[in-house]
């Protein structure tokens, strides 16, 4: 063979990402060293991989689709060597290809995933961040390895590992009538504006809570974006739902955020461990799952305020 898995891997990179300089930055590679190994590879295999796009990336062609599906094959076999020796000699090494739920990752991934990877060093975490749907979707096409999320709609064919669970609450600006409760009922939100959280499967979620108590609450905005949502609710245009519980309590403008808890004893998001139900899972696997377990727990979530230190009540 006259081409090499590392050339394989850029080519793998450059057709998820659709784009040669997103290659190089997931792969810390450069962007030339990127462009020769595809140049490489279609002038050895005698076709064309990619339409090239003038500032627009690229697009696979027919073939390079064929070629995207046994690339990853090819590259999985690879990987599997790599997890026999560890098994023999009980070393842990190789690459995981990691997704996170987006409102989690900022907080959960970076601590996460350096704490696995120092502990052994031999080991490489690729990193994805999606909505619930789409990591599950990955998982099924075996584009990512593991997933972090919530037990939200897990259908037959994967295993959920509980780590924590995440009781919901409303954020609001300092200044907001609300700010000054030690908790709130959903009868109280009925009537106030709500910045809805518009995220698939996630927004059923939050509705549902509303539905379950036979009311409906007031949207008077949607967005994906988890940021953006926070500075709004900051800057006075309403309160939003959450469960996450960053450790700062200021939006990307600087203004403070008020946290209060939901009455009722609404049900929680259980962050988890996700992974296709298989027979038999990679050592790795199974080791990033345990370093998980014994990583994160009520008591201590990555990037996350220990329930202990949740806000007090402010008197009136």
């Amino acid at each position: 063979m006259r081409y090499t898995l590392r050339q394989i891997e850029y080519f793998i990179a450059t057709a998820e990402t659709g784009s040669i300089t997103l290659a190089s930055e997931r792969l810390n590679i450069s962007q030339p060293s990127i462009s020769t190994a595809i140049t490489h590879l279609e002038t050895e295999l005698q076709t064309q991989l990619f339409v090239r796009h003038h500032a627009k990336g690229l697009s696979l062609t027919p073939a390079g689709r064929l070629m995207l599906v046994e690339a990853k094959q090819l590259v999985e076999q690879a990987e599997n060597i790599y997890t026999v020796a560890s098994e023999v000699n009980d070393k842990i090494r190789g690459q995981l290809s990691l997704g996170c739920m987006v409102t989690l990752a900022s907080m959960i991934m970076p601590e996460l995933s350096h704490s696995f990877t120092s502990a052994f060093p031999e080991t490489r975490i690729i990193q994805t961040v999606s909505d619930h749907e789409e990591l599950l979707e990955k998982l099924q096409h075996a584009e990512i390895d593991v997933a972090l999320s919530y037990d939200l709609l897990i259908p037959e064919g994967f295993d959920f590992v509980p780590l924590a669970t995440l009781p919901p609450h409303i954020l609001v600006a300092e200044e907001h009538p609300f700010a000054r409760y030690s908790s709130v009922s959903l009868d109280e939100l009925v009537d106030a504006p709500l910045i809805l959280l518009d995220l698939p499967i996630s927004r059923e979620y939050f509705l549902g809570l509303f539905a379950k108590s036979g009311v409906e609450p007031t949207i008077v905005m949607r967005s994906a974006y988890q940021d953006i949502i926070r500075t709004m609710v900051a800057n006075g245009y309403g309160y939003t739902i959450a469960n996450v519980r960053p450790r700062s309590q200021l939006a990307m403008d600087g203004r403070p955020l008020v946290r209060v808890p939901i009455s009722g004893g609404q049900k929680p998001m259980v962050v988890g461990v996700i992974t296709l139900n298989q027979s038999r899972k990679s050592r790795l696997i199974e080791m990033f799952q345990q370093h998980c377990q014994s990583f994160v727990s009520d008591d201590y979530i990555p990037g996350m305020v220990a329930p202990a230190m949740e806000r007090r009540k402010v008197s009136d």
